[in-house]
């Protein structure tokens, strides 16, 4: 079963980049993100949507 909220360091992983671009791209929106106590956590969705806008402005 497929997690629906992820880490950051676990959308650092899927999008193999590191974990303070992770932050950058939720600081500046591009990466929608959800507060847990005092954790960040980014809903799956958010991930695809994010790839989905790169493949777009790719073609």
């Amino acid at each position: 079963m497929s997690s629906e909220l992820y880490r950051v360091e676990e959308v650092a992983r899927i999008l193999r980049i590191g974990r303070t671009k992770v932050f950058d791209l939720m600081r500046s929106g591009a990466l929608a993100s959800v507060k847990i106590g005092g954790s960040r956590r980014v809903p799956a969705r958010s991930v695809a949507e994010y790839v989905s806008r790169l493949l777009g402005e790719a073609a």
